[in-house]
């Protein structure tokens, strides 16, 4: 494993938990520590994007150039997610099991969707 691929990884890892553990403290009412959620959230949002501006000078790419297809990739991947999220918020949280199965599986596809979008179909 290369260097650059295990500082992303840990870098990802640590991010994600953080924002995961955000995520868990403002949505869960009876922990009562929004405004600490909101903090934790922010801090893991920030891990990864700095763990990605990392791994991309430890590989020596390019910076990422920011066009109308970036904004519109990243705010199909941003609705994915918070679709699957509220999804399962109504399905464990509200009770809602149908609803947040639908809605789980609608921010599913809008995830996978980001595939193809992203690096086109080949042979």
């Amino acid at each position: 494993m290369k260097k650059s691929n295990f500082v992303a990884l840990i870098l990802g890892t640590i991010g994600c938990v953080f924002f995961a553990l955000g995520m868990c403290m403002c949505l869960i009412q009876e922990w009562g520590v929004t405004r600490q959620g909101i903090v934790c959230g922010v801090a893991g949002l920030a891990i990864l994007l700095a763990g990605l501006l990392i791994w991309r000078k430890m590989e020596g790419k390019a910076p990422i150039v920011i066009s109308p297809r970036t904004l519109g990739l990243a705010a199909l991947g941003v609705v994915g997610a918070l679709l699957l999220g509220v999804g399962m918020c109504l399905s464990m949280v509200f009770g809602k099991m149908v609803a947040g199965i639908v809605v789980g599986l609608i921010g599913i596809v809008a995830l996978l969707m980001l595939i193809p979008l992203a690096k086109g179909l080949k042979d």
